[in-house]
């Protein structure tokens, strides 16, 4: 057996950046706000609820925020250089070939009914996640392969796959596979949706859907992750999440001390927070940036052409500088630059609009009296599906479809609430869509494109099917990552998916509010967090 910790690849691109601007209500970066003190309630104002409370079967980040903070992971990972440390599991080991994880848990933990998590805790949850419905696309994946749980004492259980999976381990340090009770694991998909009960150093104490979360301290939590600053309990009393979906009203809650800290920050809200005296705390995300996928069961985006032309018409320079905070960068591949194993891709992404205009020109797209192009009678219309839980991304997209207009394509906007995100991929009711995922693996990238999967996007089988297989099950960092860089070159050159913009955590916090923490993935952790008057 082969013992860890893992370096799941260099994060170091995706260290925290801190600022503090603007007068003197709000301290320097880097500056002592004091010593912590305990109690104290912390309202943060997110824009969108995803409309489910169990964090096995949640994607959306504004709802990960609160939802991190109820469910504890086998292991924590470290957002500066991707190392996994312990956190329930205080050791692990792998047999050489990856198809066997045993872990060794601490004594001591509840869930907040009291039952004990132990190795039987995990078992059930692990076994219970093959049966979760489309919302567990994200569990699902870092299990996959799954032959069972084998307990052998109740600290002591091995993970077996039928084949190899090198990234299950940093799938053990996400929410996505965060330990829920078994009574919760028992329910159906829709029961935990509507309530769920972990070990972690808050509890939810009401729920009430697209309005607020609000959770409560753990009385006696005692077995916090490894890389927090303090032992024991949360210094907060109380967190409550607020849904408030107009970026401008956010702003103003903050501005105004009604709240204490927001997410989802759009341009315009830079300069205003800053004067004000607010902390802008921000971290890119790996993962899959934001872009746009097709679903190539549809005709006209299963042409190549229209893809390479979509691509080559987006400028994404101008996208960032419009639209996004100071923090954001363009995305050059199908991952994030902050993802262990990312490759440079922007050869194959560039913008050129006259390329693109001949590209659709030599496919037969001819120029319409009204700039659309038609061919056969039919214009060059495409419907892309958005969800309203991030303030860019209205504005992004009028933008986009401002620029592919200029080279003739009708890019028809279509909005839905993020509660129907899962609904739509399954049933395929979508053209093109915009959307990005977070995980600090490049496995999201078979999550989200091998047709062994869910294959939401509907791709049909091929090389790069061999490709994500292989990487995850090459147990060799450098192997696998000259394995995933070839993936990502196959995204690009085929336009399967077009990135546009790496999504960056910007979050604004009031001078009163401290030690809100970056986890890998850049979601939050609140044990540390506490307020001074």
């Amino acid at each position: 057996m082969i013992a860890f910790p893992v370096r799941a690849g260099l994060l170091a691109a995706a260290a925290v950046f801190l600022t503090a601007c603007g007068g003197g209500a709000a301290p320097a970066a880097g500056a002592d706000p004091g010593t912590p003190q305990p109690g104290g309630t912390l309202r943060f104002a997110v824009s969108s609820d995803q409309g489910c409370v169990d964090p096995q079967q949640v994607s959306s980040n504004d709802t990960i925020y609160s939802l991190r903070q109820i469910v504890d992971s086998l292991t924590d990972q470290d957002p500066k250089t991707g190392e996994l440390r312990p956190w329930l599991a205080t050791a692990w080991e792998s047999n050489t070939d990856a198809t066997a994880y045993t872990f060794t848990l601490r004594e001591g933990v509840t869930f907040s009914d009291g039952t004990p998590l132990d190795a039987e805790a995990v078992k059930a949850n692990f076994d219970r996640v093959q049966d979760l419905g489309a919302r567990g696309t994200l569990p699902k994946g870092y299990l996959a392969s799954y032959a069972g749980t084998t307990v052998e004492s109740p600290t002591r259980f091995t993970v077996s796959f039928s084949r190899p999976n090198v990234q299950f381990l940093q799938g053990t340090s996400t929410h996505s596979l965060g330990i829920l009770s078994p009574a919760t694991v028992a329910e159906s998909d829709d029961a935990r949706c509507a309530s769920a009960v972990g070990s972690g150093p808050f509890v939810i104490d009401s729920y009430v859907r697209d309005e607020s979360i609000v959770l409560t301290k753990r009385a006696g939590y005692d077995w916090g992750s490894s890389l927090w600053t303090h032992p024991g309990e949360a210094y907060l009393d109380r967190v409550e999440f607020r849904i408030v979906p107009e970026s401008g009203v956010r702003v103003g809650g903050l501005q105004s001390g009604e709240v204490d800290a927001i997410g989802n920050l759009a341009q315009q809200d830079e300069a205003p927070l800053t004067a004000a005296g607010v902390q802008l705390i921000a971290r890119p995300n790996p993962g899959i940036p934001y872009s746009i996928s097709f679903n190539l069961s549809k005709p006209i985006v299963s042409e190549p052409a229209v893809r390479d032309a979509i691509s080559l018409a987006i400028n994404r320079p101008e996208v960032v500088s419009t639209v996004y905070t100071s923090q954001t960068v363009a995305a050059t591949s199908s991952l994030a630059s902050s993802t262990p194993a990312y490759a440079d891709q922007s050869a194959l992404l560039g913008f050129d609009a006259a390329r693109a205009a001949s590209t659709l020109d030599a496919a037969g797209w001819v120029p319409g009296p009204d700039g659309i192009r038609t061919r056969g009678g039919q214009p060059l219309t495409i419907e892309l599906t958005w969800y309203a839980n991030a303030a860019a991304n209205r504005p992004t997209l009028e933008l986009i479809q401002q620029q592919l207009r200029a080279v003739g394509i009708d890019l028809q906007l279509r909005e839905r609430p993020i509660s129907d995100n899962t609904q739509v991929q399954q049933s395929g009711d979508f053209t093109a869509s915009w959307g990005n995922t977070t995980r600090a693996d490049p496995d999201i990238l078979r999550s989200s494109y091998s047709t062994a999967g869910n294959n939401f996007y509907r791709l049909t089988p091929g090389p790069l099917d061999t490709l994500l297989a292989e990487q995850a099950a090459e147990p060799d960092e450098t192997a696998r990552a000259a394995t995933v860089a070839q993936a990502q070159q196959l995204l690009a050159e085929n336009h399967y998916t077009v990135p546009v913009v790496e999504l960056t955590t910007v979050l604004g916090v009031g001078a009163t509010t401290h030690d809100i923490a970056f986890d890998a993935s850049s979601r939050i952790y609140l044990h540390d967090a506490w307020k001074s008057e």
